[in-house]
Formats: C-alpha cells, sequence, structure tokens
C-alpha cells in the first residue's frame, strides 16, 4: 500500500472505534475468501460477511460511507460522504505580554 493510499485510509477512518473494527473485519473477511476453498462454504460466507458487517458498522459509527459503496453511489447520482469533516479546535488563548 502506497503512502498516499494509506493516508487516504487513514483520513476516511479517524474514528478510533471504525478504525480498530477495521482492523478486526478485514482480516476476517480476508479468511472468509481463504475459507471458500479449504473448509465447508458456510465457514466462508460466514467469515466473509461478519467481517464486512464489521466495516459497515464502524463506518456507520464514522458517519461516511464505506469506500466500495462510493462509486456506485456517484454513478447513480446520490450523495456521497466519504470523509467527515472535523471541527477544529479554537485556538489558544494569547497570552498577556
Amino acid at each position: 500500500m502506497s503512502r498516499a493510499a494509506l493516508a487516504n485510509w487513514r483520513e476516511r477512518h479517524q474514528n478510533a472505534f471504525n478504525f480498530w473494527i477495521h482492523l478486526i473485519g478485514i482480516p476476517l473477511a480476508l479468511a472468509g475468501l481463504g475459507l471458500l476453498f479449504f473448509a465447508d462454504w458456510y465457514w466462508g460466507v460466514g467469515a466473509f460477511v461478519l467481517g464486512y458487517f464489521l466495516q459497515w458498522v464502524g463506518h456507520l459509527v464514522e458517519g461516511n460511507d464505506v469506500g466500495e459503496l462510493i462509486p456506485i453511489k456517484r454513478a447513480l447520482g446520490l450523495p456521497v460522504v466519504a470523509v467527515i469533516p472535523r471541527p477544529t479546535p479554537p485556538p489558544a488563548p494569547a497570552l498577556p505580554n
């Protein structure tokens, strides 16, 4: 993964819950794909669906769209929320001279 791609990914996963749930969901979904070839099909499908569901919950908490749905929504002319703007903290008060 390039630095630009990683920076883009981190920008869309700023919420701590979303970030950590992805660290569980992504490997689980990938393991599910592998299980399709080496175990009964329902284990692979179950792991993939659960992993993807965890990622969806993370984006629901963060308030932005799941990355795979963004191109589909754009193609259909639907509104897209790729990144939730974070409020900037107020400036620190100036110290008296």
